[in-house]
C-alpha cells in the first residue's frame, strides 16, 4: 500500500473519530440543555432529617412522599455543614451557598454587648411586625440567595413565598427580594411577617380570622399514625403504651410545643397548598419559588427519654404531608415542571444528659461561674475592674473598652484568659480569636474559621468536653431549654434534588452544603448567589 493511500485513510479514520466524539458531544450538550426550565422552584429544609432513619422507614413510607424523592431525584447522602452550627445557620448555608463566616448568620442568636444578652441575629427594630409585635428583617443575612437570584432572574416578575413554623427560618428562606416570609407567633399562634415584606398573601389573613390555630390547637393531639406493631426495632414495653401529646390552652407554652412537634408540619403543608391553589404559581409563565421548614427532631417536650416511637411517627406524618403537597404541585404546575430540593438540615442540640442510670461520664460547665473566675484572675493579675463582659454559644467576651482605657494589649490579655479557661473542669480546647483569623486551630476544628464571624465573635472561644451540660441561665441569654449538651464531630444531613431532565442517583461521597445553591442554579438556568464560589454538581 502507498505512502499516500495510508495517509488517506489515516486522515479518513481521524474525520470519522471527530465526528464521533463531535456527536457524543452535541448528544451530551443536548441531553443537559433540552430540560425546560421549571417554571415552580419548591426549596425544602428539614431539621433533624436523617438519613439512617429514611433508610429504616423506607417500607412504611407511602408512595408519593419521600418515595417520590428516591424514585425520581438524586440523593446527596452526606451534605456537611462543620462543627457547631445550628437549624438558622445550617439554612442559611444552604441558601446562600457561602458559609457563616461570608453570609452572617451565625446562629439563631448572637451576643449584644450593649445590654449583655442574646438577641435573635435577624432582629431590626426599623421594622414592625404584621399579626406580631416582633421585629425582624433580612438585613443581617450579608449576601445574596437562591431565592433573591430566582426573583432576579424574572426582573421581579415571579414571586418568592416562605412559609416556616420559626420567624428567623422564614425570613432566610424569603431572604432579601421575597413577596413574604410567615411564621406562627409563640404568643397567640396567628401566621405573622414583618413589613419589610410587601405581600401578605389574603389566605394568611383568612386563615388567621376564619380558622385560628388558638380555637383549633386543643384538637391538633399527637398520637401514633400507625398500629404500635408497625414501628420498628422497639422494645416490647414501648409497644405497648401509645404515646399522646396535647397543647392544652392552660400551658403557657404551648405554641412553642406545637411548632416542635410533628403536627406543625401538617398546618405548614395545609398553608402551602392554600397558597399553590390561591396564587397559581407556576402557571402563570414565570418561575416562582415557594420554600418551607419542616421538622423531625425528637419531640423535647416528651415525658420520656425513649422518643424512638414519637420520632418514627414524625417521618411517617412528614411523609404523607409531602405526598399531599406533591399531589397538588402534580394537579396544578405539574412535577415535570418542578424544580424540588429536600435538604436536611442539623437538629437543635438536645437540652437533656443521658439519665444518670447509665453511667455516662458527665459534668456541669455554667458559664455564670467561669465568667466570675476569669474576671477575679484578671482582677488579680491586672487590677479591679469588669474585665469580662459575657459569655454566649461558647464564646467568652471581654470589656474590650475597658482593656483599651487601661492601655492593655488585646491579644496578651485574650492568650492570658485563654491560658486559664483550658485549666477549667469541662473545657476540652480554647483559642483566641486572633488564633482563629491565623489558622492557628487543631485539625478536629477546622470548620471553626468558616462558621465564625468576625462581626459576631468573641474574644476566646471554647470547645466543652462532650457529655457536658452546659447550664445557662437568661442573664447570659440562654434559651428556653436553659442549657444543653455538648457533642462533637461534624454535622452531615441528606439533601434530595429533583428537576426536569435529572435521573435519579445515590451520591455517597460527602459534599460540602455550601454546593448545593449553585447546584440548583445550575439546574435553573440562573446566576448563583453572589458569594458561592464553589462549582455546582455536574448531575445526570
Amino acid at each position: 500500500m502507498s505512502t499516500n493511500q495510508n495517509s488517506k485513510e489515516t486522515s479518513l479514520a481521524t474525520r470519522l473519530v471527530c465526528a464521533l466524539v463531535a456527536s457524543i458531544v452535541t448528544m451530551g450538550v443536548s441531553a443537559q440543555t433540552t430540560a425546560k426550565r421549571p417554571s415552580l422552584v419548591v426549596g425544602i429544609v428539614i431539621e433533624g432529617l436523617n438519613e439512617d432513619y429514611l433508610d429504616l422507614l423506607r417500607h412504611r413510607f407511602g408512595g408519593g412522599g419521600f418515595k417520590l424523592l428516591y424514585d425520581r431525584g438524586v440523593l446527596l447522602e452526606n451534605v456537611e455543614y462543620g462543627h457547631g452550627i445550628d437549624p438558622t445557620a445550617a439554612t442559611a448555608m444552604i441558601m446562600t451557598g457561602t458559609t457563616p463566616s461570608v453570609n452572617g448568620i451565625v446562629g439563631s442568636t448572637i451576643y449584644d454587648i450593649e445590654t449583655k444578652r442574646a438577641v435573635p441575629i435577624l432582629r431590626d427594630p426599623q421594622f414592625v411586625g404584621n399579626f406580631t409585635n416582633e421585629n425582624y428583617s433580612p438585613q443581617a443575612l450579608l449576601v445574596s440567595t437562591i431565592s433573591d437570584e430566582v426573583r432576579i432572574s424574572e426582573d421581579g416578575l415571579g414571586a418568592v413565598y416562605a412559609i416556616a413554623p420559626e420567624p428567623q427560618t422564614a425570613i432566610i428562606l424569603a431572604s432579601h427580594a421575597g413577596n413574604s416570609g410567615i411564621w406562627i407567633n409563640d404568643v397567640d399562634g396567628k401566621w405573622s411577617t414583618t413589613t419589610f415584606y410587601k405581600d401578605m398573601p389574603a389566605v394568611v389573613s383568612k386563615r388567621n380570622y376564619s380558622m385560628p390555630l388558638s380555637s383549633r390547637l386543643d384538637t391538633l393531639t399527637w398520637h401514633p399514625s400507625l398500629s404500635l406493631d408497625k414501628y420498628i426495632d422497639l422494645p416490647e414495653h414501648k409497644k405497648q403504651y401509645p404515646f399522646t401529646n396535647r397543647f392544652p390552652r392552660n400551658e403557657r407554652d404551648r405554641y412553642r410545643m406545637f411548632k416542635a412537634s410533628a403536627t406543625v408540619n401538617t398546618e405548614i403543608t395545609d398553608l402551602a397548598i392554600e397558597y399553590i391553589k390561591s396564587t397559581k404559581i407556576g402557571t402563570r409563565g414565570y418561575t416562582d419559588m415557594l420554600n418551607l421548614a419542616y421538622t423531625v427532631t425528637p419531640y423535647p417536650y416528651s415525658g420520656s427519654d425513649d422518643n424512638r416511637i414519637d420520632t418514627q411517627d414524625a417521618y411517617i406524618k412528614l411523609d404523607h404531608s409531602l405526598e399531599q403537597l406533591f399531589k397538588t404541585i402534580q394537579s396544578g404546575p405539574g412535577l415535570d415542571n418542578t424544580a424540588i430540593f429536600v435538604a436536611g438540615i442539623p437538629a437543635t442540640p438536645a437540652a437533656k444528659r443521658d439519665n444518670a442510670k447509665w453511667n455516662i461520664p458527665y459534668g456541669e460547665f455554667s458559664p455564670r461561674k467561669a465568667i466570675s473566675l476569669l474576671n477575679m484572675y484578671l482582677i488579680a493579675v491586672h487590677g479591679n475592674g469588669e474585665w469580662v463582659t459575657g459569655y454566649h454559644s461558647g464564646q467568652f467576651y471581654l470589656n474590650q473598652k475597658f482593656i483599651k482605657e487601661r492601655s492593655i494589649d488585646l491579644q496578651s490579655i485574650r492568650s492570658e484568659a485563654a491560658e486559664f479557661i483550658s485549666r477549667m473542669s469541662g473545657v476540652s480546647r480554647v483559642y483566641t480569636i486572633d488564633d482563629i483569623i491565623a489558622g492557628r486551630i487543631d485539625d478536629a476544628d477546622k470548620s471553626l474559621r468558616r462558621n465564625t464571624s468576625l462581626a459576631h465573635a468573641g474574644d476566646i472561644v471554647v470547645t466543652i468536653a462532650p457529655g457536658w451540660e452546659i447550664v445557662e441561665d437568661d442573664s447570659l441569654g440562654g434559651n428556653a431549654s436553659n442549657g444543653r449538651v455538648s457533642r462533637l464531630g461534624t454535622q452531615s444531613s441528606p439533601v434530595f434534588i429533583v428537576a426536569p431532565g435529572l435521573h435519579a442517583e445515590i451520591v455517597s461521597t460527602p459534599v460540602d452544603a455550601c454546593i448545593i445553591a449553585p447546584t440548583v442554579a445550575r439546574i435553573l438556568r440562573i446566576r448563583s448567589p453572589n458569594a458561592a464560589s464553589m462549582t455546582p454538581l455536574r448531575l445526570r
